[in-house]
């Protein structure tokens, strides 16, 4: 890749698919990495090549069963800085805990910044990650982060689609940011669903605003998890006259009975990306899985290089 130090890049178990297609992108075979388990559960790992002075990736969403894949992630990181690893970038498409990120009430943890912590004391010199669920998650580390968008993939899916009438909607008043970006890349106007929230996972919907009458919806979150949120704003689309509803996330959760509400659900379409691999049971005809190698891998090939990440918002 460069001149001087090597590039390295790793997976663990929790995504060792997209790992592949970015060591493919790179054109770069991916280095020989072992990580088991101990007979009483206890993670093992072994690095099966030479790291002395390398610059490495590790590549490892913490998605579930999330404390598995964390350890992984960690004991991965140790033993690559005590073997004398140049650099460690932890990639971590989907940042589990990051809903996590205040004290919603008295005597909450705040665990999305504990496990930035964690991240950190391990060894890792810098994060590569994908659409944080809160933005100031970024200031929770003490080293340098950097944070991809999954909002120019999901755009440039939905304009080959060549939809005519599109509003893009946000599910909620916290993700109108989100709905501006694919918006305005899109050119169409935006539309709010104000909704009530009881408790976690369960959402009621309160009111549409603005104009989706004989549009078609285009749904956009961040996560989609158990899918209650966003199949009743689906459906609150529909009945203020939407012609069809679209969906779409960067991080497909899709904790149960997420996959039973999709299908029952009034989408035409729901749009994911690979940040987290689909369960076989996911794997429907409904949802549209979409790959961030390319992104990612562009981004490894920057931070190597030592060149600007940002210029791949554009």
């Amino acid at each position: 890749m460069t001149a001087g130090r090597p590039l390295r890049l790793f997976s663990c178990n929790a995504n060792r698919a997209l790992a592949e297609e970015i060591a493919a992108w790179l054109d770069l075979p991916l280095s020989a990495c072992e990580v088991g388990r101990f007979r009483d559960g206890e993670i093992q790992v072994r690095i099966n090549e030479s790291v002395r002075g390398a610059d490495v990736f590790v590549l490892q969403p913490t998605c579930a069963p999330v404390n598995e894949h964390l350890m992984e992630l960690l004991v991965t990181i140790d033993a690559l800085r005590r073997a004398s690893a140049a650099r460690i970038t932890a990639v971590i498409p989907y940042y589990g805990y990051a809903r996590q990120d205040r004290k919603a009430r008295a005597r909450d943890p705040i665990t999305a910044k504990l496990v930035a912590n964690l991240i950190t004391v391990a060894g890792a010199d810098r994060v590569l990650t994908m659409d944080l669920h809160a933005g100031q998650i970024q200031g929770f580390f003490d080293i340098p982060v950097d944070h991809l968008l999954g909002v120019p993939i999901l755009a440039d899916y939905f304009a080959k689609k060549g939809l005519e009438d599109m509003v893009v909607v946000s599910p909620d008043v916290g993700g109108v940011t989100r709905a501006r970006n694919l918006a305005d890349r899109l050119d169409v106007p935006i539309a709010i669903i104000d909704k009530y929230r009881p408790e976690a996972n369960v959402a009621q919907v309160m009111n549409v605003i603005g104009s989706v009458k004989n549009k078609r919806a285009i749904l956009i979150d961040d996560i989609i998890d158990t899918a209650g949120t966003i199949t009743q704003g689906a459906q609150a689309l529909i009945d203020r006259g939407a012609i069809e509803v679209y969906a779409c996330c960067t991080h497909a959760v899709l904790s149960p009975p997420a996959v039973e509400r999709l299908t029952n659900s009034v989408f035409k379409e729901v749009v994911v990306t690979n940040t987290i691999p689909l369960a076989e049971e996911a794997r429907i005809p409904l949802i549209k899985q979409l790959s961030v190698a390319p992104l990612f891998g562009q981004a490894i090939r920057n931070i190597h290089r030592n060149l600007s990440v940002s210029t791949l918002f554009d």
